[in-house]
């Protein structure tokens, strides 16, 4: 990791310092991704099946997930397994259940009443990844919210193991959300499925969830596309930026870098610091714990694009993370909460030393699918609010045509909007 003092720095080493790892998506890669898009809507489940072998080297012969096979993955499961779904599960609904928009209702001026009502969106396509390992927290951090905004249809498809199936932490994940529709195909193939249909796989109205550079594009092309899906967000590599000072466990902050490090090689870590001891001691921590991580190759490269900030004032920390906006933002202070008025753009915030960001990705009830690539200073991770649409509502009487439309013929005739004019204009007459 690259060590320096922000003080002996300028303007524009400042700017390079905080650049994400280039992600430039070759011009060889998007258009790979628009011909298998093509593919799929011109094959539908044929070519899902012709590229799930090409890419996964497997033959299947239905899409979709049995409920029998369901059932058994949920019967199967280890116990401590299944219990931890479970909490997780419960955990997640109740914050993302606390946190649920309500519609609302006004009178804005007698005889006019405006409203805002909610409702979910009707079909929703979720992507679980299992690349490296199947990712069960994923299908429970999108399955909850889905299933709390009332989505009447919920697909999920993930990639299939060597053997056909899907693994069984993530089918129980689904489960647990009430989802049973599930499908084994994964990459551009599934995104292209979801987006716009076939004969097995619905056609979603919004797409969710991470996945690699390929996926990512793929999400990109489909949202862009003439009858498309909308989609969450472009999921990028994962990313953490933690703020320490002296009295913070330097073993706590090394394996937080490192849990995030070891995502992928283009995954970016960065710790600041006002103690150039506690760096010293963060430094030695991460050498010591590398050496035992089975993943330390994946994690030295990303490492290799990362950054060990020394600052003068905690103040200054502060100013570099939110000029950075990261994906995840640790407080590895002694009064962390004190200080987080002082954050105004991360996409999840960690209070103390003794919660790491892992407990977010799995448990603690917020959501992991999270703003990366800065877009934490516009907006925020997935939440109910993500699987709903709100639409505004106006009721106007007799009464509240007259007390506002000539506020509308005042405007109408100043933007020279004649038919605008006359369609109030009609209804005062009327009234």
């Amino acid at each position: 990791m690259r060590r320096v003092r922000w003080s002996e720095t300028d303007a524009a080493t400042r700017e390079a310092l905080l650049q994400r790892p280039a992600q430039a998506v070759s011009s060889a890669v998007t258009a790979s991704v628009a011909g298998l898009i093509a593919q799929v809507r011109r094959g539908g489940d044929a070519a899902v099946r012709e590229l799930t072998s090409r890419f996964d080297g497997v033959d299947v012969d239905s899409l979709q997930v049995a409920d029998e096979e369901i059932d058994a993955a949920v019967r199967g499961l280890p116990a401590a397994l299944r219990d931890a779904i479970d909490a997780a599960a419960r955990r997640i609904e109740a914050f993302h259940r606390a946190g649920m928009a309500q519609g609302y209702s006004l009178e804005t001026a007698p005889g006019v009443v405006c409203e805002r009502v909610l409702r979910p969106i009707r079909r929703v396509g979720l992507y679980v990844p299992a690349g490296s390992a199947p990712l069960p927290s994923t299908a429970l951090m999108l399955g909850v919210p889905a299933r709390l905004a009332g989505c009447a249809e919920i697909a999920v498809c993930t990639p299939p193991r060597r053997d056909g199936s899907v693994a069984p932490a993530v089918l129980a994940a689904a489960a647990r959300c009430g989802i049973r529709r599930v499908f084994r195909i994964g990459g551009v193939q599934a995104i292209a499925a979801m987006a716009f249909g076939t004969a097995s796989i619905p056609k979603c109205d919004k797409l969710f969830g991470p996945g690699n550079g390929w996926v990512t594009e793929a999400k990109r092309q489909v949202a862009m596309g003439e009858g498309g899906a909308a989609i969450d967000m472009p999921a990028g590599p994962s990313e953490v930026l933690v703020i320490a000072d002296a009295g913070a466990n330097p073993a706590f902050v090394a394996s937080d870098l490192l849990s995030q490090a070891e995502h992928g090689p283009d995954s970016q870590v960065l710790l600041v610091s006002d103690s150039a001891v506690f760096v010293d001691a963060v430094q030695r921590e991460i050498d010591a714990q590398l050496a035992s991580l089975p993943r330390a190759d994946v994690a030295r490269r990303a490492l290799a694009a990362s950054r060990l900030i020394e600052v003068e004032r905690l103040e200054d920390a502060f100013d570099i993370s939110n000029a950075y906006a990261p994906e995840h933002l640790i407080l590895a202070l002694r009064n962390p909460r004190a200080w987080l008025p002082c954050v105004e753009a991360a996409g999840s915030v960690f209070l103390g030393d003794f919660a790491p960001e892992a407990l977010g990705d799995y448990c603690s009830g917020t959501n992991h699918v999270l703003p990366t690539g800065g877009a934490a200073r516009f907006t925020g991770g997935v939440s109910v609010a993500s699987f709903q649409i709100a639409m505004t509502v106006q009721e106007v009487a007799r009464e509240g045509i007259a007390a506002i439309g000539p506020c509308a013929v005042e405007l109408a005739r100043a933007e020279g909007l004649d038919a605008h004019l006359r369609a109030v204009a009609l209804r005062l007459e009327a009234a």
